[in-house]
């Protein structure tokens, strides 16, 4: 798959937190989008063929020194553009409008009044609530344009012209309650199709593997999640008995997880598959590093090492298939984003790796590869296994990482992950584990002193990875974590909880 697919719609991301969603949005509307940094040339948009482009929000002022716009040609290229928040105040502004600073922004809920049913607030509300994040807005359109919404404080909230949109506000979150209509009509006026689907995506990428791969073999290094379960499954509806699973066991898996992984592919999918065993392997390579980003790398490394010495007796092995996501790719830092963290799938890689990668889910957000899952017939205990990172709980461990951690780790996630199950909670929540930070605490058990490790629980929600909030978990939930965690692991002494969301944080520790 390559980066950036002919004809998708473009959505530039001018700094805001939201690119991701509006992203998103559009896919749910079946529509194709990806993501693009704003100093793409003219030509280089042109190139690309975008059956429309979205400019996204963002925290500058078109009015400040270097604030970030985008080529003026873009305008001419007869694509349809819609610009949201910061991005409708470029238009605006490029086109020879007027962007002011207001005595009072607006920021949450607002109210909207319509001013046009028709074109891009076709069946709408004349009067609704919409979420604003503003202090500039616009005071004066360019020509040709037409106001068709405003509200107390952005006397142009919407304004449209044949080719050209914008809105003031943020039309892809939640708390616009119009907003998907909105990116749904914004979509259809423009002549853009809707007909992404599950079953066209498996299509596409069946053909694709079939075409990078072809007589060749393949192997695909399962690790429990979803992520890999799904790129086996559509890599092995390609190309059959080409691929070969392999799954190394790190030594760094969730308690009994390996088990149910072998059991799993060798028994429900017939996928050939092969245990490797190298715990030892893994913890040598960590002795000492302490350091997120060398143990990420240590981990990718030796996996990669581990995965040549597996192939040497698979004759033309020289593909590998990984369960990278868009998200990883987008995190991992590019000419589109800056790095968040390198992703094992993405940055851990040794340079003179001797495979060639295959990613077919490398466009995809995590809640589209759960749909793809269950359109690949996977079973639901694959489908909504709950995320689990490339590194394992090597980056769960604070600090260096070593047998007797993994030991107390285990059993604690373990007990974390019981206990939120048994409350029904599991599907509530997007990601729970433990983490093991690189500190002891003074506690008392049985009138005696202790020193021991603290516990961190760590439980969110999300709809993509991108954003996070931390779970409300009840009181009650979270006493009766903390008190088996005590009493059941050796060396725990106290359970916190991670009350932090994404951002700030992200939902990983490392």
């Amino acid at each position: 798959m390559t980066d950036l697919q002919d004809g998708a719609v473009l959505v530039v991301d001018f700094g805001a937190q939201y690119a991701q969603l509006i992203a998103r949005r559009v896919r749910e509307a079946n529509a194709y989008s990806e993501i693009v940094a704003h100093d793409l040339t003219a030509a280089e948009f042109a190139a690309l063929n975008p059956a429309g482009i979205i400019f996204s929000g963002g925290p500058a002022s078109v009015n400040v020194d270097d604030a970030p716009a985008i080529d003026p040609g873009v305008y001419d290229l007869g694509v349809p553009i819609l610009g949201i928040c910061y991005g409708a105040q470029l238009i605006a502004s490029q086109l020879g409008g007027v962007v002011s600073r207001f005595e009072a922004g607006e920021y949450g809920r607002t109210d909207l009044t319509l001013s046009a049913t028709q074109g891009l607030l076709a069946g709408q509300p004349i009067n609704q609530s919409v979420w604003m994040s503003h202090f500039d807005c616009i005071s004066e359109l360019p020509d040709n344009f037409v106001v068709t919404a405003s509200t107390a404080n952005a006397p142009v909230a919407a304004f449209e012209s044949e080719l050209i949109c914008g809105v003031q506000y943020h039309p892809e979150v939640s708390h616009t309650p119009h907003g998907q209509e909105l990116i749904e009509n914004w979509l259809d006026r423009s002549g853009i199709a809707r007909e992404w689907t599950m079953a066209n995506i498996i299509d596409e990428q069946v053909e694709a593997i079939r075409q990078q791969v072809g007589a060749g073999r393949a192997i695909c290094g399962l690790s429990g999640g979803v992520d890999s379960a799904v790129a086996a499954a559509i890599v092995h509806r390609a190309i059959g008995a080409q691929l070969t699973c392999v799954y190394v066991d790190t030594g760094l898996m969730r308690l009994h997880e390996s088990d149910q992984v072998v059991e799993t592919f060798q028994k429900t999918q017939g996928i050939e598959l092969i245990h490797v065993h190298a715990a030892d392997d893994f913890f040598a390579k960590l002795v000492g590093l302490t350091e997120p980003e060398a143990k990420r790398k240590a981990i990718g490394e030796t996996f990669i090492r581990v995965f040549e010495r597996a192939s040497g007796g698979i004759e033309d092995a020289n593909f590998l298939v990984q369960g990278t996501l868009y998200p990883d790719v987008i995190e991992s830092g590019s000419k589109h984003a800056s790095t968040i963290k390198s992703h094992h799938n993405v940055g851990g890689l040794p340079d003179d790796m001797q495979f060639e990668l295959v990613e077919p889910l490398r466009t995809l957000f995590k809640d589209e590869v759960r749909k793809l899952g269950t359109e690949l017939g996977l079973p639901d205990e694959i489908v909504w296994r709950q995320p689990f990172p490339g590194p394992g709980l090597g980056v769960r461990i604070i600090g260096e990482v070593t047998p007797d951690k993994v030991d107390v780790l285990q059993r604690a996630d373990f007990i974390v992950r019981e206990v939120l199950r048994d409350a029904g909670l599991e599907r509530e929540i997007f990601q729970s584990f433990a983490v093991l930070p690189d500190i002891r605490s003074v506690g008392v058990m049985g009138d005696e002193r202790t020193y021991g490790y603290p516990i961190i629980v760590r439980a969110v929600t999300s709809e993509d990875v991108m954003t996070a909030d931390w779970a409300r978990i009840p009181y009650d939930v979270l006493e009766t974590i903390s008190s088996r965690v005590i009493n059941e692991v050796d060396g725990v002494n106290r359970v916190a909880y991670d009350i932090t969301s994404k951002p700030p944080g992200t939902i990983e520790w490392e």
